[in-house]
This record gives C-alpha cells, structure tokens and sequence, in this order.
C-alpha cells in the first residue's frame, strides 16, 4: 500500500501554468510536473513523461528526491483504476491516476491541464506545442467525462480533485485557490449516484489494452459504446452530491 499524502499539485504546460512559478511550496507535499512542465519550477518532486518524450527536453540533473515517473510506473496504476481506455489517453489524466495510486493524497490540484487551445499564439507556457487532447483519439470522446471519472473514482477514496486554474476549462473539478488546498474538505457522494452503473458497463465490455498501448488495438474498440460509457460517468457527476469544504 502506498504512502498517504496531503495536497499533490499536478502541473501541465498550459499558457497559464506559469502563475504556479511562485507559489509557495508549503501548499504541496508533492509537485508533479507534467513533460515540458518541470521548467516552471525547480522544485518538483516528480516528473511524468511517455516514453516518446524527447531525450533534450528531459531534465539533465536531478536534485535530490526528485523522481522520473515513466509508462513502468503509471501503465500499473492506470491499470488498477480501469486502464487508460477509459481513463482517457492524455497525460493530464494519466498524472492524476498515478498520483491517485501511488501517492494517495487527500487533495489532488490541477494548475495548466484545461486543455482549451488557442487557435493563435502560444497553445503552451513554452510557446507553440502539439495537443495531445485535440487529437484524433476514441479515449477522449469527452474530456469532460474522463474529468468525471477521475473525480468521482478519487472521492471513493477520499481525495478532493481540484481546479486551481480561473481559466476556461474542459475539467469539470471545482474550483479552489491555492492558498486554500490545506483546508480544503474531503467529498461526499451521494448513494447511488451512479458509479457503480458506469463501472459496471466498463466491466461488461471489457476494453483493456494491459501494456498501455490501447492505439494498437483500435479495432477491438467501438466508438459508440464509449460514449455511452462517458454518458453515465458525466451522468454520474451530475447526480452526485458532491461537497468540497
């Protein structure tokens, strides 16, 4: 069983990720950057990457008690929470899955991950980058269902996920500020909201890919059942009684 924590700060490469370069790192036990994202600070505790980021954009010394999170690590833990296809196959969410697993924290906060995209100028803190979310992917049908989940399957074990972006956002999380992560309550579910319905229907169809690499096995996959499977997660969210102190 893995170590409980308090507060994680999961930290993506949107524009607005540079505002989490002088927060105090008092508000988080752990600091996982995301690709790119480990250049807006310098005091990560971990770093997520798939295993086609590129060599030179990879931090070359590592201070102590930082640690590189590659697919070895978060394939098990993707895995353990349903696996990636339905989790949905962008970093954002393969970072909360991890830490959900491996880091258990009672609160999770998201800062640059609102995968909304410019149509011109900077789409990324470091200028112009591709975006995973705006491809042509069967798993992110919904990004906002795939937000659903993760939050929902997080406040079963007890952790908050949390918005620290004031931004647009395709993440259905509330919205908190970021001197506020430490007293921010656990969430309530309401019985039968819905959970249990999703999940079974995700049992039912059986949509695995074990080593992560779900685009190989496309054609063992139906769009359309998909979506229903994102249906009653956003339905899920909605009839939730969902409270964050």
């Amino acid at each position: 069983m893995s170590a409980h924590c308090d507060t994680v700060l999961i930290l993506g490469s949107a524009p607005n990720a540079i505002e989490a370069a002088d927060w105090s790192r008092e508000h988080f036990d752990h600091l996982v950057a995301i690709n790119n994202a480990w250049a807006v600070r310098p005091d990560w505790s971990h770093l997520i990457h798939p295993e086609d980021f590129p060599e030179e954009r990879r931090p070359i010394d590592l201070q102590d008690g930082q640690k590189i999170v590659d697919y070895t690590d978060y394939i098990p833990q993707q895995n353990a929470y349903g696996g990636v296809v339905y989790a949905g196959g962008t970093m954002a969410f393969t970072a909360g899955y991890w830490a959900l697993g491996a880091l258990r924290p009672r609160v999770m906060a998201f800062m640059g991950c609102d995968m909304m995209y410019a149509s011109a100028g900077n789409t990324h803190f470091y200028g112009t980058g591709e975006a995973d979310p705006l491809r042509d992917d069967i798993t992110l049908q919904s990004l906002e269902a795939k937000s659903a989940r993760l939050a929902l399957l997080a406040a079963q074990q007890g952790c908050a996920c949390v918005n620290l972006s004031s931004d647009p956002s395709r993440l259905l999380f509330p919205r908190r500020p970021v001197d506020s992560l430490r007293a921010t309550g656990p969430l309530t579910l309401s019985n039968g909201c819905g959970i249990a319905t999703a999940q079974a229907r995700e049992e039912e169809l059986s949509y695995t890919a074990p080593d992560g690499r779900y685009w190989q096995m496309l054609d063992q996959f139906d769009a359309d059942k998909l979506a229903e499977v994102d249906g009653l997660w956003l339905n899920a969210f909605e009839t939730a009684s969902i409270a964050v102190a």
